[in-house]
């Protein structure tokens, strides 16, 4: 399959696909074609030769089909919300489904069934009218679909496990534009494969989810403190989450500045400082007792942590998360939180080139690491934290300098890395790619590429290549 950068569409050939669309089509320099094509990564500018914005399967169908007879690269767009932008092609045809935003749920037996066009906010504000939640990204723009496929980090994780340990089953477009239902009885193997294995083998176009009983007030927030304090922190931090139940989950966050908000006071703005962040899901009053070694820890410049609606918690990073800036990231996972490894971390958060960007540690382990390895395609299960590298700026003119001080972060912590989050991977390449997974596991999903797209058509993700076609 070719480039499609400069690739020309006879109108013959568009009018009956624009005709049996529901959707919309657009085209470079219709009414809403730039809108369509932005995406979280302001990096990111590229130019499809059609965008389909689908409200339906049908047209997923349709646009799959078209893309195949006419050799159209295809990429497709849940929420656009990922560093690499492999929402958006040059060339080539857009599969748009953030137009697809249905959610419904059922309180009598705790499901929710959800369109993947929807986002974790939207997700977040159904269920918990019910009281229920799953595990979901920590930003509430993020889309549903991009999170769950590569295996969905959330603050619920330690609880209730990753976004594909409550996964029920899945609707696919698969690469000959057919569409097929998935779970443990119905095409286990893919269902195997779908849960961390991206969206390399079909288009999902709706996800049914385990629900649980969570808040709606729940113990969450953030506790500040100087950047000085940060090696000890981090010791304190690593031995609260030795013995922390898994009602707990806390992340250690490096940030520049303190955030411009109204609760920062005057003489505190534009201070570096680390962060807490926690969410207890238990009782209000084991809440407290359970987070109260925080305020033992050093004396918190701010502390933002009390009860709070689980939806607002959902939103704390939700300023990370504005679309249009530039990103850059480097990410792995530790094993453990080492000695080593907690000096390499504050020797380079300590300079931090830009206002925006953030280093975050999340604490694992509990129901995460209790699913077998083999239990689904998300692999290194066992391993207690994940790190995340964030470089976050606004004038592409400074991109060199925050760019190298990620990647030279990013070297200095392979050293300790236990393989990587496939949904925090950039554009790295195929050995980045391989080591989200354990070499079983990664020969198992060439297997399943294989299978269900040996022309590879479903390639613009952190690729799985197949070995026939």
């Amino acid at each position: 399959m070719a480039t499609f950068a400069e690739q020309q569409l006879d109108e013959a050939l568009i009018k009956p696909f624009r005709s049996g669309l529901r959707g919309t089509l657009m085209r470079p320099g219709d009414d809403g074609y730039d809108a369509a094509r932005r995406v979280w990564n302001g990096r990111i500018d590229r130019k499809p030769t059609l965008i389909v914005s689908c409200v339906g399967v049908a047209d997923v169908i349709q646009a799959v089909k078209f893309a195949r007879v006419n050799n159209l690269e295809i990429s497709v767009r849940g929420s656009g919300h990922n560093v690499t932008g492999n929402a958006v092609c040059d060339g080539g045809i857009m599969i748009d489904l953030s137009a697809m935003r249905g959610v419904r749920v059922d309180p009598q037996l705790r499901t929710v069934r959800a369109q993947a066009g929807a986002t974790w906010g939207e997700f977040d504000h159904e269920t918990q009218a019910f009281g229920l939640a799953t595990t979901g990204a920590r930003i509430s723009t993020t889309g549903i679909a991009g999170v769950t496929l590569g295996g969905g980090y959330g603050w619920l994780m330690r609880k209730y496990g990753l976004a594909i340990d409550n996964l029920r089953s899945v609707d696919v477009v698969t690469a000959d534009g057919g569409f097929i239902m998935v779970s443990n009885g119905e095409n286990a193997d893919l269902f195997w494969g779908i849960r961390g294995g991206g969206g390399n083998f079909g288009i999902v176009t709706s996800f049914e989810y385990q629900l649980h009983p969570v808040g709606p007030m729940i113990t969450g927030g953030m506790a500040f403190y100087p950047v000085v304090e940060a090696k000890e922190l981090l010791y304190r931090y690593r031995e609260f989450m030795a013995t922390a139940r898994d009602e707990l989950t806390a992340l250690f966050n490096f940030f520049s500045t303190l955030p411009p908000a109204p609760f920062v006071p005057a003489h505190l703005r534009g201070v570096p400082v680390v962060a807490i962040a926690v969410c207890h899901i238990g009782s209000i009053e084991d809440g407290r007792r359970e987070l109260a070694p925080l305020r033992e820890f050093a004396q918190p410049l701010i502390d933002r942590i009390r009860p709070m609606p689980y939806t607002t918690l959902q939103r704390l990073f939700d300023a990370a998360g504005v679309f249009g800036c530039q990103v850059h990231s480097q990410s792995g996972h530790l094993a453990e939180l080492s000695d080593n490894a907690i000096e390499t971390l504050v020797a380079h958060a300590a300079h931090i080139t830009s206002p925006l960007s953030i280093v975050m540690i999340s604490s694992l382990g509990g129901a995460v690491g209790r699913v077998g390895e083999n239990d689904t395609a998300f692999s290194h299960r066992h391993v207690r934290y994940d790190y995340a590298i964030d470089s976050v700026w606004t004038d592409h003119r400074e991109s060199r300098r925050h760019m190298e001080w990620t990647d030279d972060f990013g070297k200095a912590m392979r050293v300790f890395s236990s393989g990587t989050y496939v949904n925090e991977l950039g554009d790295e390449g195929e050995e980045r790619v391989r080591a989200a997974y354990n070499p079983t596991t990664y020969a198992q999903l060439v297997a399943l590429k294989n299978k269900y797209d040996p022309g590879n058509l479903f390639h613009l993700n952190q690729n799985i290549k197949p070995t026939v076609g």
